[in-house]
């Protein structure tokens, strides 16, 4: 077989790493694509390490995006995120990376897509997979995209020129619905266990989440420890697979289990006091609720972003399992419409716009700030 390759580049956009592409540059039909993709990233990998590609070995650097100018009024660019699984031939589309997406921006206004005057740029962001508009603003000199700063995110070694992401209108991302299920609650019988309350929120990203109470567990497991105890994974992944079809997301458990994205499944606690994966201690005081989110059967080292969002909107919805578990009290530094998430890396701050009017729960806005960098340009072969 000849070698091909491909104009791409390759960038870290938050916690996560992906080939950037040009739309221009790609075959039409999606099959001809996602084989490209696989072959690029070294998927199907049954090692799990992905060393015959650009992957990682893990979902939040096994990554594609595709994008081009945009035709619609109120975007500049169209993005298209691509999840490459690991271990299975298989390219999924049916949710977007919200830390990919703090790439998008400055990969646009460098690649010449956007032009952009010195100071602070705001691009428009058209995300095909979940049909919704992301706002992505920062700063620009000499044409070009900054990078350094002072800006530091849980999980990303050093500083850099930050990124503001605001996700416009992000309820019903997936399912059309900010509630899918009409309801803040639900119960799921889950193998072993028996019934569960769980709250299943669809904002930026569909999510189910449920009490780490209810599974017995603190909400303080590192990703470790989750992916050595097979009885919580696969109560959880269960737990996924149920809210999959509970949402409309899949019609039976065998569609649900193929459809690796969406939903997101986590367990929230109150804030305690911990300790992060570098070493470094999280206070009480210093956050509003404690998170663990796992996709593509994989525990998260950092939340993802789209993730995050819907978590900070559901714990401003009255009665869901994030409400119940969020600090009422305010805390150090707690601000009306943000919300501090404790996880393994460290602390996340989310800003979320939430209303109920009539009995009808909406979310206007998700808000958070990421750093991005080009790592490097050329060809990636395939």
């Amino acid at each position: 077989m000849n070698r091909h390759r491909l104009p791409a580049v390759f960038m870290r956009g938050g916690t996560s790493k992906a080939l950037m592409l040009h739309r221009q540059d790609l075959p039409s039909e999606q099959g001809d694509r996602d084989a490209m993709f696989l072959r690029a990233m070294g998927s199907p990998d049954p090692n799990g390490r992905q060393l015959d590609g650009m992957g990682g070995g893990l979902s939040s650097v096994s990554k594609v995006c595709v994008l081009s100018r945009s035709a619609r009024a109120d975007a500049d660019i169209d993005y298209t995120f691509a999840q490459v699984m690991v271990k299975d031939a298989h390219v999924d589309y049916s949710g977007n990376c919200g830390n990919m997406s703090s790439a998008v921006g400055p990969f646009a206004v460098d690649e010449g897509l956007v032009e952009a005057a010195d100071g602070q740029a705001t691009v428009r962001i058209y995300n095909t997979n979940t049909d919704k508009i992301i706002h992505a603003t920062f700063p620009v000199h000499g044409g070009q995209a900054v990078e350094t700063g002072e800006l530091a995110i849980p999980g990303v070694a050093g500083t850099g020129a930050p990124i503001r992401l605001d996700f416009l209108s992000p309820g019903g991302a997936s399912t059309g619905r900010l509630l899918p299920t009409g309801n803040v609650v639900d119960r799921i019988d889950v193998p072993g266990l028996g019934p569960v309350e769980v709250s299943m929120v669809d904002a930026a990203n569909a999510c189910v989440l449920v009490a780490a109470s209810s599974l017995g567990l603190s909400g303080l497991e590192m990703p470790g420890d989750l992916e050595a105890d097979a009885v919580t994974m696969e109560r959880l992944s269960a737990i996924r697979l149920q809210a999959s079809v509970a949402m409309g997301l899949a019609r039976t458990i065998d569609e649900a289990r193929s459809r690796t994205v969406v939903p997101f499944v986590g367990f929230v606690a109150p804030p305690k006091a911990a300790h992060t994966l570098s070493g470094e201690s999280i206070v009480p005081d210093a956050v509003d609720l404690t998170a663990r989110m796992l996709s593509n059967g994989q525990p998260h080292r950092a939340l993802p972003l789209t993730a995050s969002l819907c978590i900070a909107v559901a714990a401003s919805i009255e009665g869901t399992v994030a409400w119940r578990a969020r600090r009422t009290d305010g805390g150090d530094g707690a601000a009306g419409g943000t919300l501090r998430i404790a996880m393994p890396s460290g602390v996340l701050t989310v800003g979320a716009e939430v209303e109920c009017q009539a009995g009808q729960w909406s979310a206007l806005r998700g808000s958070f700030y990421r750093t991005a960098r080009r790592l490097f340009d050329g060809k990636v072969y395939y």
